[in-house]
């Protein structure tokens, strides 16, 4: 009788690896394996941190004394390849190597199909899978246009970047806190952390969502959301500033890193609360924001919207989520769940796939 009774979960962020065993949906034990930044910036790309953060998570998995032989499935967080469908993946050669190549952004999350496939084959599984990643692009075509087709992403290879897994796993939960499925609800969720995605999740897909990664929709902790277009270009075209220069102000050093030097949200809850004037007038100014995108999104299903969800780690502010649920709770009920819930949404995607669920091949 095999001994195979685990699911090693691995979700690569920019400065920790966070990874866990879980007994199908029952959490063995989580870590979060931090990689102090003088350690990060050692490496030239992304992908060359392969080994170092593969090494900490099997010293991670010998530490807790879990056998190799014990893992029966090995999950990761999906990287930024190519638009996809939702569902769960087998991670094959076309996937790996998009991630390597990080097509559409040199991200962490980038590591998480590469480094589960290879752990998950030295320690002789066929391969490894990943589930709904930050990636999937489920909108109709009609939401895909700009206003000028110089500025249409490609469908090909271009689409939303927005925090799929967290967004997808919390209305799960809640419909079944409800006795329903989520295929019976039309939800907006709102994932406000290091970066800011808000979704109309419509009877089961998400018909339209911000591109979180690259200035749309609210600002947030490090990224400046939507901007003035004519600004950009004035700006971009000063000379002041490099290409680089200027994604990272969109990408890494906007939102409260630019205007208050830190990406600590909590940090500014306390600063605001304290009487800092400046702090209040930004938290203001997020919640506003957020607030706004989610009342948007409600024209998407003509208002019929059976709850709003508020999640991650800026949800656990009571203040931000009182602030943010005044503005829209004439729309829909509001529902906070703080946190993520990443790492239960891969180990439930592992279940499924031990007790024969669909796997998508990626193509």
């Amino acid at each position: 009788m095999s001994n195979k009774k685990y699911t090693l979960v691995i979700n690569p962020g920019a400065t920790s690896t966070k990874a866990a065993i879980y007994e199908g949906e029952n959490e063995v034990f989580t870590e979060n394996l931090s990689h102090p930044i003088e350690e990060i910036q050692k490496f030239k790309e992304v992908a060359d941190q392969f080994e170092y953060r593969k090494g900490a998570i099997l010293d991670m998995v010998k530490r807790h004394n879990i056998g190799t032989d014990e893992i029966a499935i090995v999950m990761g967080r999906g990287g930024l390849t190519r638009p996809c469908e939702s569902g769960c993946y087998r991670v094959n050669d076309l996937m790996k190597e998009e991630c390597h190549a990080g097509i559409q952004g040199k991200h962490a999350c980038n590591l998480g199909a590469l480094i589960s496939d290879s752990i998950a084959r030295e320690i002789g599984l066929e391969c490894a899978y990943i589930a709904d990643p930050g990636i999937v692009d489920e909108r109709p075509e009609y939401a895909k246009i700009t206003g000028h087709p110089v500025f249409d992403l490609n469908p090909q290879n271009e689409g939303p970047i927005w925090h799929c897994l967290n967004q997808k796993m919390t209305a799960k939960l809640y419909a079944r806190e409800l006795g329903k499925h989520y295929e019976d609800l039309n939800l907006i969720i709102a994932h406000m952390g290091g970066g800011v995605s808000v979704g109309i999740h419509n009877h089961g897909r998400v018909v339209e969502v911000n591109r979180a990664l690259c200035g749309l929709g609210p600002f947030s902790p490090t990224r400046c959301g939507s901007i003035n277009a004519s600004k950009l270009i004035e700006v971009a075209c000063s000379g002041k500033y490099s290409e680089a220069q200027l994604k990272k102000m969109v990408t890494a050093e906007g939102g409260f890193v630019a205007y208050l030097g830190t990406n600590d949200a909590y940090e500014v809850e306390k600063r605001a609360i304290a009487g800092d004037e400046k702090c209040k007038l930004l938290v203001d100014a997020f919640c506003y924001q957020v607030a706004m995108e989610i009342s948007r999104l409600a024209a998407v299903v003509n208002g019929k919207v059976d709850a709003i969800i508020l999640t991650g780690g800026i949800a656990y502010s009571k203040p931000w989520m009182a602030q943010i649920t005044e503005k829209v709770d004439w729309i829909a009920p509001v529902k906070v769940y703080k946190g993520e819930n990443e790492m239960l949404a891969l180990a439930i995607c592992g279940k499924e796939v031990l007790e024969g669920a669909i796997v998508k091949e990626y193509k």
